[in-house]
């Protein structure tokens, strides 16, 4: 590694790196970011690391720990188990959801297993379920639509047709049924206090008691705008837009009361077209036409007014664009903020201003969301952003990795709340893993020349000793090379770690923490900086530790590290903490009497985030304590061992 250049202007100190990989081919621009470590700072959302559907006893879910065991090894932080459109009908008294993609047919659907096994198999991680705003819920399995004696319960047109509670079908699969099944046969009636009497059975410590502070959000229903075309054996016709607000206010009223600290989650719109569109149409109020999404901030802003309950927490939206060519889809990120970015597939945003405007190409729905909360509730709105649903056409682990680590960094970038994405293909877990398990607390600004298909995303931990730089090259074909100018951070004067995801084949490569596609090399100093490039399509991060590291720090970060999950766990244990200087630890594990019984590990660990897999299936299920012991400080946590 090369001696850094320091210099020294006035009270701030740059450290200037170039970055080069392999040798130029051409003559390239060099792309030049720009990092302030004190300008910008804001906390990072944990839930932007989320996924939908992880846990066993739901629906969506095959009963297996295979998800489970990825979300811990890749670091989830939010789940979002309520299961889209099988959501919406869901009777949690029964335990049964009618499938609306499938017949209408009724199945079991368990969601008191599944938030029980949130905290028993992810510990810490937060979990978000669903309020039934249709006014119908699942009552019986006994009148689904016999699909296995049709046609072996395989997929065909004809699956969106009415046919649970003794339909007929219509053998053409594109047509709707030839009779039509009765509702009251398999649905009954749900209204609010029966949706939000699920807080009591979860929270009362007369009933289940989970403990409320891992089931924080709750999303208001799913895409009520298409319901005339997802449920529309419930819903014939699609009732108006204030129709709708009517039932959300009752709801979120209801469950406000049972439970003031719940995060109000909605109105969940479907895809760009329904982002402005409810139905086909705007949304006549009071002599002017809105678009969908303004609508529902205005009408929740006329109704807190009203009646001084607040009615929303965190404004969601879901996301599922059409385009496959991958150049295009490596800048849909851009959608959501960027004020000037033309988007390829705008639609629904050319009837913003009531009419038609071809004109309209910008969409940034999040900051016209974010002016529409401004005009409407005021500067201090306290309302944040989320994505619950989200998938691109694209089968490239590639292109689907930088996809969603533009997303994941420009919605840190921009205070995004939550971000659960629901398709799932190669390459994800790897990013996930990647931001999740090497980010820091809190991302710092940045500035790219080449902002297009170069950025960075620095973030910096609570200290301020510690620095991951995420960067991201979105070009399909061209190794960008980048010349970082970081600003008031002082780099130690040592090898830093930096990790790349690219070239990624078309299988999941992602397993563990310890068996993944993440390749490592440590920046050693040459004669004369620091070199680098990024590759095509490529997810890169660089760890900086600050020369400012002091002993003391050492002990903090470790006691605010040190980490095991899950816990409780069936066998395997992982290990997470923090070291501000290279240290000999010794890991120890004592039974519930304080006796040890064995000594799991004694190695050296460098500087910064360390993880280590501990195996203790070879222990009787109970309590143990597991003590780490390293130069000058020493740490203890609890963890269940379960048969």
């Amino acid at each position: 590694m090369a001696n850094l250049q320091i210099c020294s202007m006035l009270k701030y100190i740059k450290v200037f790196f170039i970055f080069l990989l392999v040798p130029v081919v051409g003559k390239s621009q060099v792309v030049k970011i720009a990092v302030d470590a004190n300008s910008g700072k804001k906390s990072i959302s944990p839930y932007l690391f989320g996924k939908n559907n992880v846990l066993p006893s739901t629906y969506l879910n095959d009963g297996s720990n295979d998800e489970v065991t990825k979300s811990v090894e890749a670091g989830i932080k939010m789940v979002r188990q309520s299961g889209g459109n099988n959501s919406t009908k869901y009777n949690w008294r029964n335990k049964l959801s009618s499938h609306p993609d499938w017949y209408n047919n009724v199945y079991s659907n368990d969601w008191d297993a599944a938030a029980k096994n949130l905290t028993d198999k992810l510990p810490g991680v937060q979990g978000m379920w669903s309020f039934q705003l249709l006014g119908k819920v699942a009552a019986n399995d006994k009148n689904n639509f016999g699909d296995w004696n049709y046609n072996r319960s395989q997929w065909w047109q004809g699956v969106h047709q009415n046919l649970a509670g003794g339909g007929v079908v219509n053998p053409n699969g594109s047509g709707k049924a030839l009779t039509e099944g009765n509702i009251n046969l398999y649905l009954q009636d749900w209204p609010a206090d029966s949706t939000v009497a699920i807080l009591d059975h979860w929270f009362s410590k007369n009933d289940l008691g989970y403990d409320p502070t891992f089931y924080q959000y709750s999303s208001m229903d799913n895409e009520p705008e298409i319901w005339a075309g997802t449920h529309d054996d419930v819903m014939k016709t699609q009732i108006p837009a204030e129709e709708f607000m009517q039932r959300y206010f009752k709801v979120a009223k209801a469950a406000r009361a049972k439970y003031p600290n719940i995060k109000l989650v909605g109105p969940v719109p479907a895809n760009e077209w329904q982002w402005y569109r409810y139905g086909n149409d705007g949304i006549p109020w009071n002599g002017k036409k809105y678009a969908w999404l303004e609508y529902f901030i205005l009408r929740i802003s006329e109704e807190e007014k009203a009646s001084g309950v607040k009615l929303l927490d965190v404004l969601d939206i879901h996301y599922y664009p059409s385009a496959s060519d991958a150049a295009q889809l490596v800048q849909f990120h851009r959608v959501f903020f960027d004020r000037n970015y033309v988007y390829p597939e705008a639609n629904g945003v050319k009837t913003v201003e009531g009419g038609w405007n071809e004109n309209i190409k910008q969409e940034y729905i999040f900051g016209r969301c974010g002016d529409w909360l401004t005009k409407y509730l005021g500067a201090n709105h306290g309302v944040t952003f989320a994505m619950t649903e989200c998938g691109i056409n694209s089968s490239d682990a590639n292109v689907q990795g930088s996809f969603y680590a533009s997303m994941m960094g420009e919605f840190m970038k921009n205070g995004v709340e939550i971000f659960t994405p629901w398709s799932w293909q190669p390459g994800m877990w790897e990013t996930l893993h990647l931001f999740s398990r090497y980010g820091q607390e809190d991302l710092v600004s940045a500035t790219s020349t080449d902002e297009t298909f170069v950025s960075a995303y620095p973030t910096i931990n609570t200290t301020a000793d510690s620095m991951t730089i995420f960067l991201v090259n979105r070009h399909t074909s061209a190794t960008k090379e980048v010349q970082l100018d970081v600003s008031n951070f002082i780099a130690k004067n040592q090898g830093y770690q930096f990790y790349t995801l690219s070239k990624l084949p078309s299988s999941e490569t992602f397993v563990s923490h310890s068996q993944n596609a993440l390749k490592q090399k440590t920046i050693n100093k040459t004669a004369s900086a620091i070199t680098l490039q990024l590759e095509p399509l490529s997810i890169n991060a660089l760890v900086l530790v600050s020369s400012t590291t002091t002993s003391t720090s050492q002990e903090d970060l470790f006691d605010k590290a040190f980490q095991l999950y899950p816990n409780p766990t069936s066998g395997l244990v992982n290990m997470k903490f923090t070291l501000s200087k290279a240290s000999q630890i010794k890991m120890d594990l004592y039974n519930s009497a304080g006796q040890q019984i064995s000594r799991l590990s004694n190695a050296k660990y460098g500087e910064g985030q360390q993880f280590v897999e501990l195996d203790l299936s070879a222990y009787p299920a109970g309590m143990y304590w597991i003590k780490l012991t390293g130069e000058g400080f020493s740490g203890v946590k609890k963890v269940l061992v379960s048969e």
